[in-house]
């Protein structure tokens, strides 16, 4: 069992989504709290990254979630995920972007702790 958080921007970008998608996205969670192993369909390691991304098709959508591990660099062995930001994907140069949003959203819940 894993637990997740959500960050605000992941919060807001999920509030606005249409109730069909929500309700994917909330079946992809599930997977990713209960499951032991996480198929690649759903839960991917982005390469030269210390992330993860969550996906989620629905209707010839593609919808990303950054994610972040928070006790362990495997996410099969993870038990604190955190949710940093999520978009709708268009492009792959949308990654490198997002990416670094990541980061940044990352950075400033880590100087938050300190």
């Amino acid at each position: 069992m894993r637990n997740v958080y959500w960050t605000i921007e992941f919060a807001q970008f999920y509030s606005e989504l249409p109730d069909k998608v929500k309700v994917k996205f909330d079946y992809v969670l599930e997977i990713v709290k209960t499951e032991r192993v996480i198929s690649t369909k759903f839960v991917k390691h982005l390469e030269n990254t210390v992330l993860y991304e969550m996906r989620v098709a629905v209707s010839g959508n593609e919808y990303r979630t950054i994610m972040f591990t928070m006790d362990n660099e495997n996410v099969m062995q993870a038990t604190e995920i955190i949710l940093l930001n999520a978009f709708m994907k268009k492009s792959t140069k949308d990654y490198q972007k997002q990416i670094r949003l990541a980061e940044n959203i990352l950075n400033k819940l880590r100087y938050e702790e300190d």
